[in-house]
């Protein structure tokens, strides 16, 4: 077992910056040894931050430093997939932001490079790692919920403001809306209720088909019009491909039905973590904003109104810490401190966790290949009127197998 903290290199500084606190409570494990990013600023923040760090331009040049022994990867998500099998080829394990792949042939390249490799690989998917979605999968692992049939998931989030620069200039994320029309952001709303189902585990069920239709694209045309002017392209009809709201509908191989919603750029106030789950002896559904609690209902255990007939909705934090996951009884005093319900703090736990104990992380590469997959899968499903597209079976198969 690994003891020494783990050497850390950061691509992304601006989104990396999220780390600052978590490299401060897990300092023991997790030592800062370089950042890489295109913009001479955000270096000599982290500079001044850390005195003793390597500061890097090149991504290929930072690769060559030996003291470096795993590579956080916080770029724009274009480059995670090509950046996640440089790093690994170059020997550094990998925790890379979401979704870890854009296309298929992406996909099947970075499964191949784990296993030929055999390093760690983890994609940072922070919902899995809320406190709430932790609880839910403890109470589904127990079997307080009985048998799952159905499952909702859901991010909507008016992100319309990170679509653009002060000139009016794409983004990444502008681009993306731009050139594709399917569900491109899909492992917030798909990732947890993965995990719930145990996908990709030898006694878990596993995601059989999707599909996908978009609504007409409103919202970006609208926001350009408003803040850039009527002569700006992006306020053209026919310019976005994106629409507005992506809807996903998935069977498992079990024949769980599960519903993903993405909508990043509606005006509305966001609603990022909505989950549902329904089983045959209990039920779960998440706040749909930040003042609404989540509910849940255990057949064995919630009370009944006072005609002893009607089912009552309970509070979730009523069995908390009761059933609160491992992982949150043993790091929740630190993680409650973290965005995401402690999901920035966790997803680095569980990450230098795998390395120091050998192991495979919670979120690896089967899963990050096959969440992330929904994207491609969308697109096609969605071109062709809602087609059924059925997932590749990264752990089993290999590229080009039937």
């Amino acid at each position: 077992m690994i003891t020494s903290p783990l050497r850390l290199a950061i691509v992304g500084g601006n989104r990396g910056g999220r780390l600052e606190r978590a490299l401060q409570v897990l300092a023991s494990e997790i030592q800062l040894t370089a950042i890489c990013d295109v913009n001479e600023d955000v270096l000599a923040a982290w500079k001044l931050q850390y005195p003793g760090v390597a500061t890097y331009r090149d991504y290929q040049h930072m690769l060559q430093d030996e003291r470096i022994e795993a590579i956080y990867i916080a770029s724009p998500m274009p480059f995670h997939a090509r950046q996640s099998v440089e790093a690994l080829l170059a020997g550094k394990h990998v925790l890379s932001e979401v979704p870890a792949i854009q296309t298929l042939d992406e996909a099947w390249e970075l499964v191949e490079t784990v296993e030929r490799t055999d390093l760690c690989y983890m994609m940072a998917e922070n919902y899995c790692f809320s406190r709430s979605v932790l609880t839910i999968g403890h109470l589904i692992d127990l079997g307080c919920l009985g048998e799952i049939t159905y499952m909702e998931g859901g991010y909507l989030h008016d992100c319309r403001h990170l679509t653009a620069q002060a000139d009016g200039s794409l983004t990444w994320r502008g681009q993306l809306h731009r050139d594709f029309n399917g569900m491109n952001y899909p492992t917030h709303s798909l990732g947890p209720l993965a995990h719930w189902l145990g996908t990709n585990k030898p006694d878990g069920d596993q995601l059989k088909c999707l599909t996908a239709f978009n609504s007409p694209s409103r919202s970006l045309r609208n926001y350009f019009h408003e803040q850039f002017g009527s002569q700006h392209p992006a306020a053209q009809q026919g310019y976005w491909q994106q629409g507005d709201s992506s809807v996903v509908i998935v069977q498992s191989e079990r024949g769980v039905l599960i519903t993903l919603r993405v909508d990043w750029t509606s005006a509305r106030p966001p609603n990022p973590t909505h989950y549902i789950v329904q089983g045959t002896a209990g039920a779960y559904a998440s706040g749909r904003h930040e003042r609404e609690e989540d509910w849940i209902w255990l057949a064995n255990l919630s009370p009944k109104e006072h005609d002893d007939r009607t089912d009552q909705w309970e509070p979730l934090s009523r069995y908390q810490p009761q059933f609160d996951h491992p992982l949150w009884q043993e790091w929740g005093h630190e993680a409650a401190n973290f965005r995401h319900g402690g999901g920035d703090f966790l997803v680095f736990v569980e990450f230098a966790a795998a390395i120091r104990e050998q192991r495979a992380p919670k979120v690896d590469v089967y899963d990050a290949a096959t969440w992330s997959s929904v994207f491609a899968l969308s697109m096609e499903s969605a071109a062709a009127g809602g087609k059924t597209m059925f997932f590749p079976d990264f752990k089993a198969k290999k590229r080009g197998d039937a």
